[in-house]
């Protein structure tokens, strides 16, 4: 049977739950039957969803509320959702401890390290000496602009079978210090991390990128790793 993957959804104006439908294909394409799931507050509801669910992919949106890893707000910072973030930090956190398979993406990827206990970059560019990379890149989603380099020893290379792939860019808040338990399996040139997994679960990856919106185009390095992780979805 195809496996059951939540999708995590942005909350718009406060009145309208949306994803981008690239999520719902990429699902769709690697073999997975994808279910949008809502920001829920009650635990007794979250643990019923993670109950009928066998993935999950946490997106991409707004940024991170700092008050969770214990900061107050840069002046950089951007628009928060702390109905959304609630919800993310139950959900994620319940299925780290039933080692149930999460992939996260761009805001995704730094809500699974901060659920897990690490911090961020609130604003890279203004938290950093040196210079960086455009990483929010003026280009179409689908185009890729600067390269990752890949730890040979991760899940993430065994998924895309590479150690060196360009990949597209679309954020200013990133991981900072990773949770424990977690590994940096990936970088920028610039030092940024791109992508970090968790070493004492089967399948738990965050990657800094939006694979979502390259699979639309054949990328053969999202195709991979969205295959990697519907496949591990099935067990």
């Amino acid at each position: 049977m195809k496996p059951i993957i939540g999708i995590t959804s942005n909350i718009r104006d406060e009145k309208l739950l949306t994803t981008g439908l690239s999520n719902i294909r990429a699902i769709v394409k690697a073999g997975g039957v994808p279910i949008v799931l809502p920001n829920l507050s009650e635990d007794s509801e979250v643990d019923r969803l993670v109950e009928s669910i066998d993935g999950l992919l946490v997106t991409g949106g707004g940024d991170v509320d700092p008050n969770i890893f214990g900061e107050e707000p840069h002046p950089e910072l951007g628009e928060v959702c702390p109905e959304r973030d609630l919800f993310e930090i139950m959900l994620i956190s319940k299925f780290l401890k039933l080692d149930k398979p999460i992939l996260g993406i761009c805001r995704g990827s730094q809500m699974i390290n901060v659920s897990a206990g690490g911090d961020l970059f609130q604003d890279i560019y203004a938290q950093h000496d040196h210079q960086l990379l455009q990483h929010r890149q003026n280009a179409p989603r689908s185009h890729v602009t600067h390269f990752v380099d890949v730890d040979e020893n991760s899940l993430l290379h065994q998924a895309v079978q590479s150690t060196r792939f360009k990949v597209n860019s679309y954020h200013h808040q990133a991981v900072r210090k990773v949770a424990e338990g977690f590994e940096v399996c990936a970088r920028a040139s610039d030092g940024i991390i791109e992508a970090f997994e968790c070493k004492t679960h089967r399948f738990v990856l965050g990657v800094q990128w939006h694979p979502e919106n390259l699979t639309d185009k054949n990328d053969i390095y999202s195709l991979k790793l969205f295959n990697a992780f519907v496949q591990a979805c099935q067990f």
